[in-house]
């Protein structure tokens, strides 16, 4: 059945695009808050160009009031666009609804995307839908990701492989036996966060370089 749109539904589509985002807020939240699965397309399309990260937040979660059933197949749909943006709030939606059905999307091109954002979204998105089972094939993908990126790059991929549990111990003591600096400071902070979750992430990245700083004065 095509879905009927309404002269409420058109306004708040209209409303979607207006020029101020406390507007562009007010009508995400009473699409959320009035679910209608008519107004779908127009909350997907948003997200893909939303430039208020507030907004997006609430177009997502106006998203997640409509049933799965209709949400994950339009989002995983999003995931082949070119569009970054698109990309990348079609997998943070879908790390917030949480369905397995999600799963084979989580490809390790996907979990290596080249835009960091998108990557981001990815690794949230894989741990929130990982079927039991599956968390070590998901935890040796992630790893390759390790030493990627900036602070906040780095600490959403710790916090993705440190949700997955123990099963990433042995990953992580790999990666601290690579030999490569950047990484093995990553790898040992994600291991600190694993052991102690309420530890700060940037000062166990800079005592873990700092350790292996010691550690290759000695070998030499």
């Amino acid at each position: 059945m095509v879905p009927i749109h309404t002269e409420r539904n058109t306004q708040l589509i209209a409303a979607l695009a207006a020029h101020t985002p406390s507007q562009r807020l007010q009508a995400a939240l009473a699409i959320g808050t009035d679910p209608d699965r008519a107004l779908l397309e127009a909350l997907v399309a948003r997200c893909g160009t939303e430039p208020d990260f507030y907004v997006r937040d609430m177009l997502t979660w106006a998203l997640t009031r409509l049933s799965p059933d209709l949400t994950v197949p339009r989002l995983l749909a999003e995931l082949e666009t070119d569009r970054s943006q698109a990309r990348s709030q079609a997998l943070h939606t879908l790390s917030k609804i949480g369905d397995a059905r999600a799963w084979p999307a989580m490809t390790p091109a996907l979990l290596r995307d080249p835009d960091d954002e998108v990557a981001r979204a990815a690794w949230r998105a894989a741990e929130a839908v990982v079927p039991e089972g599956r968390e070590r094939d998901l935890a040796e993908t992630l790893a390759t990701q390790l030493g990627r990126g900036g602070r906040e790059v780095q600490l959403s991929l710790s916090r993705a492989l440190v949700a997955l549990g123990a099963v990433v111990e042995p990953v992580l003591q790999r990666a601290l036996d690579s030999g490569d600096p950047i990484v093995t400071a990553h790898a040992a902070a994600t291991q600190r966060l694993l052991e102690d979750p309420d530890a700060a992430f940037e000062p166990a990245v800079k005592e873990a370089k700092r350790i292996y700083a010691l550690g290759t004065e000695r070998q030499g």
